[in-house]
Parts: C-alpha cells; sequence; structure tokens
C-alpha cells in the first residue's frame, strides 16, 4: 500500500523579478514528506533550498514572485489559496524553524509573549490559556524553569535555548508539517545533538512530516530516511539516506560526500573541493547545471538538459550518465570514482 505524503511538491517553478530580467531560483521541483518522516534537502548555499521552502509557506514578496507547478498539502493545492486561507495553514498546520533565533525574535516582546501570539491566532483562546500553553511548550523543549522563562526577553537566552523557543513557538499549534531551515546553524556540537534529538522526539510524539534543510550531511545521517539534494535550483538526486551514501549517483552528491572529512582517513591528504563554485542564477549554464564543475562532462552534458529520471529502489537521479555510472564495477564506495 502506497504511503499518502502529507506534503507534495510537484514541478515547482519560482520566479523573481529582478533589473536584470525574471530570475527562476527553483526550477522544477519535485519532492514529497509523508507522515512520520524525515526528508533532508542538502546542498551548497545558493542551491535553491531555503526559496523551496520559503516558497510553500509563501513567505516571498508576492508582488515580485511569480510560482508555477503545484504545492499539495492534504490534497489541497497551496498556490491557489488566498492570503486569508494560507495564514490558517502558516504556522498553524505548516511550521517553519529559521536558522537564525536573534533576527527571528522580537527583542522587545517576551518570550511567552511571542509563542502566546502564534497560539491565540489560530487557536482562538484567551491569553492566559496560550501563555499556559507556551509555558507548556517552553517545557516539552526542555528549557528549565519554564514558568520563569516566559517573562524573559530574547537577549537573556543563549543560542541554543532561543533555538529551543522557535521550535516551541513552530510546534505550538501542533502542526502536521515542521520545516526546519539550517536549525543547528551556529551552535556547538553538544547543543546541535540535542536540539536533533529534540526535533526527532517531538516528530514521533506529533507524528508530523520534517522537512530538514542543511549543508550538514552528518545532520542528515543522523535523522533523515530520505535526502533531496538541490544544485542550481533543481533536484539533482533523491533517495532513501543509505542509498544516497552508498550508491550515490550524481557526480555532485558524490563530490559533497567526498568533501566530509573521514576518521580514519590520511592525516596528510588534502580534504576533497568541489572545483568552481555555484553560479548566480542571472547566468545559468546550458545543458546540465553541474557540467561546468563536473570532471565527467561531455559535449551532450553541456548542450542539453537532462530530466529527473527513476533508477529504481526509490533513487532518481538527474544525469546523463546516471546508466554508466550504475553500471560501472565499484559504484557504491561512496563516490570513490569522483
Amino acid at each position: 500500500m502506497s504511503i499518502q505524503p502529507l506534503l507534495e511538491v510537484k514541478h515547482l517553478r519560482t520566479t523573481f523579478a529582478t533589473e536584470q530580467g525574471p530570475v527562476a531560483a527553483v526550477d522544477d521541483v519535485t519532492f514529497m514528506v509523508s507522515k512520520g518522516e524525515t526528508v533532508g534537502v542538502v546542498g551548497e548555499s545558493g542551491c535553491g533550498k531555503s526559496v523551496t521552502s520559503e516558497s510553500i509557506m509563501r513567505l516571498l514578496n508576492e508582488k515580485t514572485t511569480t510560482y508555477e507547478g503545484e504545492i499539495l498539502f492534504e490534497g489541497r493545492d497551496l498556490l491557489k489559496l488566498s492570503k486569508s486561507e494560507m495564514r490558517k495553514i502558516r504556522g498553524n498546520k505548516i511550521s517553519m524553524v529559521f536558522q537564525d533565533p536573534m533576527t527571528s525574535l522580537n527583542p522587545v516582546q517576551t518570550i511567552g509573549d511571542q509563542i502566546a501570539e502564534v497560539i491565540v491566532i489560530h487557536q482562538k483562546v484567551s491569553k492566559g490559556t496560550a501563555l499556559k500553553k507556551a509555558e507548556e511548550m517552553l517545557k516539552l523543549t526542555g528549557i528549565p524553569a519554564p514558568e520563569k522563562r516566559i517573562h524573559e526577553y530574547p537577549h537573556e537566552m543563549s543560542g541554543g535555548m532561543r533555538q529551543r523557543v522557535l521550535i516551541a513557538m513552530a510546534l505550538a499549534c501542533r502542526p502536521k508539517v515542521l520545516i526546519a531551515d539550517e536549525p543547528t546553524t551556529a551552535l556547538d556540537v553538544t547543543i546541535q545533538a540535542q536540539i536533533l534529538e529534540l526535533i526527532d522526539d517531538l516528530k514521533s510524539e506529533l507524528e508530523m512530516g520534517v522537512m530538514m534543510i542543511t549543508h550538514d550531511l552528518g545532520v542528515v545521517a543522523e535523522v533523515c530516511q530520505r535526502v533531496v539534494v538541490m544544485y542550481l535550483g533543481q533536484v539533482i538526486e533523491e533517495g532513501g539516506v543509505e542509498t544516497l551514501f552508498f550508491n550515490p549517483l550524481h557526480p555532485y552528491t558524490k563530490g559533497l560526500l567526498k568533501s566530509i572529512p573521514q576518521i580514519d582517513g590520511d592525516r596528510t591528504e588534502k580534504l576533497h573541493v568541489i572545483k568552481g563554485v555555484v553560479p548566480p542564477l542571472t547566468a545559468i549554464p546550458t545543458g546540465c547545471r553541474f557540467a561546468p564543475r563536473c570532471a565527467f562532462a561531455d559535449e551532450q552534458c553541456k548542450s542539453s538538459t537532462p530530466d529527473l529520471q527513476e533508477i529504481g529502489n526509490g533513487q532518481k537521479v538527474r544525469c546523463w550518465k546516471a546508466d554508466e555510472f550504475l553500471n560501472k564495477e565499484g559504484h557504491g564506495q561512496n563516490g570513490a570514482t569522483v
């Protein structure tokens, strides 16, 4: 029996109006998030991860942004909803944790008031009831003495505490989908582990679907069941965590995996680096977008755009040489051929 997705993104294209003309920051992106599942979305900065999440939440300036495709949540296309209908879903049914708690929290409003505000808007309860609920959410996220913390301001808390507050705020209305955009950026390793464990525990308790946006493949290995790899606004590979870690097909995915420092590796050997940089959206290459940085690119790669094709076992890849890599002896050695 097939699993019914909570959130399904189909051929999403997000275009910005700029002085240089229309620019598609996200182009033909398709993936889904199911109940009780954590899907990792990875890639370098500038690959479209955050724009994808902001498109799902419809947080972008709609005067300068146009959307194409579908974003289905419980069968409803979010792109076709009115602003008032979308407000009922945003922060209520679908919530988001941003990467910088200091810019996401209001510095002149207490923590309790900020969490309570979300609850009052969506659940139509009194301020007193909402504050009590805010205290319960702080306790749920592991913040000590929540009855005192609700009266404090963001600057009175550590980075890890503020991140927990953002999670408490995002989960206050018991959403069905949580989008976590780099939730552990700038936190030390110990706090990072606690935050990831917290999200994973709450996912199980609330039976949520989680979309985890990150550039840290270690985070992906720890908490995700499936991975979506993005490059320059497109999905270039998707599959289960074990499949992608041990049998990557796209040269970009292989390069990302080889860039991870190995504990038992040769200390004298230089860390692998993917040559070049992600080009600007105003200068997208013809053909395969990764071709200018790929050691395997030929004339077909440089002139013709590959489709995202399904290889089997839930794995998809956007590469002209996927079959060649799939059949190549030694494939699956964590990208060792790159």
